[in-house]
């Protein structure tokens, strides 16, 4: 009865890994994390900065899906010329989900083009890898050939973006991953297989400045996934005095998000983000939790005084 109980519960979960490899997890809190999304992020800041971030699904269910991820981007800054246009970025995401564990390692590379004195395009790559690890040995089905065996596979990939950055706004646009890339395959059986495919994203932001003291950003992600509901994210914060940000995100016919990020030492951000489902899903699952720290690196310049509604008018 154990046995049978174990049997059923691990095809179950393997379809769910089928459905969930169909798409990689989005962060909530991808507006602090962008270069994960698109290489051409990186060096668009004034600094070197360091970001992790960490995401837990379903809240309080063993083995719910969990990922953290790595980033270093920042701009070459050698000399005036060719190396300050350059800018390079590394980044590593680790995602679990019962038995499937993945790790992703890319390098991205971007340079900017000068549209304007105040209008700058960058324009991005990056290449690396997908390490994906299927534990069905540890299920304890040894006896089923379906699940006796462990899968473990590398998918080489290559990805692709641009971003747009004015004064007062942002327009992303990137493919991260062009190739499509095989977790699990079975010639035989129930599981057939599961594939990650070509993902596309497209957002824009706006910073409405409301005062010397207040600063309004809406701003939204929309993701394409052949086969794939389209989704998007719609969200709003507010900077209160360039040392705290709050708002909300709603993720279309999914979920609705808190948001709240905190600058300490002018240089170390903070944030957390909970999402709570709006769907039937939510009678079964508790909310997804999302945290975020960046500490900026090999700074040299200092940090510019924010600007004023008066300064810009």
């Amino acid at each position: 009865m154990k046995n049978n109980k174990l049997y059923f519960f691990t095809i179950i979960t393997i379809c769910c890994i089928q459905s969930y490899a169909q798409q990689d997890v989005t962060f909530t809190l991808y507006n602090y994390n962008m270069n994960i999304i698109n290489p051409a992020y990186a060096g668009t800041g004034e600094n070197f900065e360091l970001t992790s971030n960490y995401r837990a699904q379903w809240a309080g269910l063993d083995e719910a899906p969990e990922t953290w991820s790595f980033s270093l981007s920042g701009p070459m800054r050698r000399k005036e010329g060719v190396g300050d246009k350059v800018g390079l970025g590394l980044s590593v995401t680790n995602s679990s989900v019962f038995v499937l564990k993945e790790t992703d390692v890319f390098v991205d590379f971007s340079y900017k083009l000068q549209l304007k004195e105040t209008l700058d395009l960058y324009l991005g790559v990056k290449a690396g890898g997908s390490s994906v690890n299927i534990d069905l040995a540890g299920i304890g089905l040894d006896e089923d050939p379906l699940f006796s065996e462990n899968v473990s596979v590398f998918n080489p990939n290559v990805g692709m973006g641009a971003y747009l950055k004015g004064e007062r706004f942002y327009v992303n646009l990137s493919a991260p991953a062009l190739l499509k890339t095989r977790r699990y395959e079975k010639e035989s059986g129930i599981v057939t297989q599961a594939t990650d495919k070509m993902q596309f994203f497209m957002g824009a932001g706006y910073h409405f400045t409301l005062n010397k003291n207040l600063t309004f950003t809406p701003f939204f992600l929309t993701r394409v996934i052949s086969e794939v509901p389209f989704s998007m994210d719609i969200s709003g914060t507010f900077d209160l005095y360039d040392k705290a940000e709050f708002g909300l995100s709603y993720r279309l016919k999914e979920s609705i998000s808190t948001v709240v990020l905190f600058k300490m030492l002018d240089r170390i951000k903070v944030g957390y983000a909970y999402d709570s489902s709006i769907t039937a899903v939510s009678n079964y699952r508790r909310g997804n939790h999302e945290v975020i720290l960046k500490v900026p690196l090999f700074s040299e310049k200092q940090p510019q005084p924010q600007t004023t509604t008066e300064e810009l008018n």
